[in-house]
Parts: structure tokens; sequence; C-alpha cells
């Protein structure tokens, strides 16, 4: 096997998860359910992941002996985090299929390279330039104006590697905190709100989307998501139509999400693209146990070449984030009816570090 196409995974076969948090956790759940086996490969030995499955490395990424003998062990490869070194994948590529390809990675480590793949697509993303020094900052500026946001290009997530640049700001001083030689500055977008859109598609070019998520961040790390989004169905065909173009632009082969803005317009709102993340994302748990079938599944039967299922949704669902010491509130939602608590198997809560959720599904009503 040794493109996309060509992958096709029987029962008892194994799938390697690069990293082992609670992402790669739920993969290799969904894959077990399948007969699929996994091992997983982390540096950090309290990963979660490594609890349910038989066989785990723990390594450094840059490990290559271990990556090798990692390979000889899988029939495929894929990751939960898009920080995945490019020479990892590059090790483990000349190996086993690595799904989604390593090129996809290229384009989504970076958000400058990302932005600019999203706007030669004719979509739409806040207005950007890239950002080199202080004064490469100051004619950004110049043309995109205040108030802005000023992110690295590599290695944020959760609101790190990024802050808000306002009027009177000492941009020296901006520049120092950031502490990077390569970033991008980007328009801050007065929106309606944070919507969000799982999709997967197979090696054959089939997309499923789920249906689009509405999402609250607090402290830049997502705290709630709803299903459906309180939008009009017009904007939700446009958003999950905008996920459909950006997969198959890529030739994905797994699932991703594309988090995006609803704006305002003349007469009628938009959407923006705000970023793509290339795995199974966070906004997209409730299909856990509010759809027929799971984002995480769904990724396992993309990578796998087995046929995507069909997300149906069973209702109105709830997924509320347990961030740091929310989790010591578990056994209160264990007693609400129509609730299903997932617990990551972390260690200490810690402030901002995601240690479970809960998804509440409320079943339409009959008429």
């Amino acid at each position: 096997m040794t493109a996309s196409n060509a992958v096709k995974l029987k029962p008892g076969d194994t799938i390697g998860i690069l990293g082992g948090g609670q992402l790669g956790r739920m993969l290799a759940m969904a894959a077990a359910r399948l007969g699929l086996r996994c091992q997983v490969f982390s540096p950090d030995p309290d990963s979660p992941a490594f609890d349910v499955v038989q066989n785990a490395t723990c390594a450094e990424y840059a490990d290559v002996e271990a990556l090798e003998l990692f390979a000889n062990d899988v029939d495929v490869v894929t990751y939960e985090f898009e920080n995945v070194p490019a020479a990892t994948a590059m090790v483990l590529a000349a190996r086993r299929p690595v799904l989604p390809a390593q090129k996809i990675l290229e384009t989504t480590q970076d958000r400058l390279i990302e932005k600019d793949f999203v706007s030669k697509l004719g979509i739409g993303t806040a207005d950007y330039a890239d950002v080199s020094s202080v004064a490469t900052l100051r004619a950004a500026i110049e043309r995109i104006g205040l108030p802005a946001v000023i992110k690295t290009r590599r290695f944020g997530y959760d609101g790190k590697g990024q802050a808000i640049i306002r009027a009177g700001d000492d941009l020296e001083q901006v520049w120092q905190d950031l502490g990077t030689k390569s970033a991008i500055l980007e328009a801050f977008v007065t929106f309606e709100r944070e919507i969000s859109v799982i999709a997967a598609r197979s090696a054959s070019g089939e997309v499923e989307c789920f249906d689009v998520t509405e999402n609250e961040h607090r402290d830049h790390i997502l705290k709630i998501s709803r299903a459906p989004a309180a939008i009009p169905e017009e904007l939700s065909a446009q958003a999950r139509a905008t996920a459909e173009k950006i997969a198959t632009a890529l030739d994905y082969v797994g699932v991703l999400a594309v988090e995006l803005f609803v704006v305002p317009g003349n007469g009628a709102a938009t959407v923006l693209v705000n970023e793509i993340a290339p795995r199974v994302h966070n906004s997209g748990h409730w299909t856990l146990d509010g759809a027929s079938i799971s984002q995480f599944e769904q990724h396992i039967r993309a990578i796998a070449g087995w046929p995507l299922g069909k997300p149906v949704r069973h209702g109105e669902v709830t997924m509320t984030n347990l961030i740091g010491d929310d989790i010591l509130s578990y056994e209160q939602w264990l007693t609400v009816p129509g609730v299903t608590v997932h617990l990551y198997g972390k260690g200490t809560p810690r402030p901002g570090r995601k240690m479970g959720h809960v998804t509440e599904v409320t079943p339409p009503r009959k008429p």
C-alpha cells in the first residue's frame, strides 16, 4: 500500500495514531468497535490514549528507529493533531500510507499558507497580511486597520500564540511578546456567531458533512457546542459547501473541521473561513451521542477505505467541555436525564486543560 486509494483495511488490521490525547483515545475506541486495532505513538508517558490500546510506543517524534518499528506494526497511519513534525510524517510516509496526506499538513500547519490556499479557492476570509518584523507589522496595520489579531504562523491553539492589537498599543512590545519571526496579521472580524462544519471525505471523493455546529468560546477555549446552529438553512448550506470545496481541493482523506464566522452583510449574513483543522475536532464531540455515526468512526472508515456513514442527528444536541476544575463536578452530570459523560482519564486538572465533556440530547418532539 503506497497510495490513499490503495488502502483497504479488513477487521483485525492495525491503525497507527500519532498523538496520545483525548482525540487519539476516542479514535482508538471507535476503531475497536469496528474490529480494528490501534497502536498509539506519543512522547508523553501519561497519554490518555495509551489506556485504551494494547500496544503503544512512547518515544520522541524525532526518534527514527522508534518510528520505523511503529510503521512495521501498523497498516496505515493517521494523527490526532496537526503539528506532527514534517520529518516524522516523511519517515512514516516512506513506509506506510499516512492519511490525511503529508502535503495537507504542510498547508494547514502554517496559517499564512492556509489562508492563501483558502483565498485562491475564492472562499472568503478576514483580510490578512504576512508579518516578519515590527516594520512589516506597522505596514500591515496601515493597510488592514485596527483592531486586528496577530498570530504566530505555526503551533498556535486554544488562543495561544495570538494577541489582539488595539489603537495605542506598543507594537515593539506586541512583537516581542509574540516571540516569533513569522506571523500573520488578520483583520478583527465582528461576527454574529462562530460555527464549524465537520466533514468527512473518502479516497474515492465521497463527502459527508455533519450538521453545522454553533460554538461558544471562553478564554479562547471551546466551552459549548450546539447542533444544529441557529442559522438559516441557506447559510448552513453555504457553510457545508465551503467545507466540501476545501476537502476536495486538498484531496483529503479522513475527517476535517472548518471553523467559520457568520458575519452580517447587506441584506443577508455570510460566512468567512477562520481556520481549518485537518483532524477530528472538539466541536464535533457532540456526534458521539447525538448522531447515527460519530466523527471518530467516520474518520476511521475513511482512512480504512470503508464506506462513509450518512450522519443523522438524533435531536437538538449540546456539548459542554469540562475544563480544568469543571471535572470535579462530573458526578452531578451523571444524574441528569439525557446526558452522557465522557472523561478522558487525564491526571490533575489544570486551568485551560480539557478533562472531559458531557453531551445532552433532546429528541425531537413527536407531532
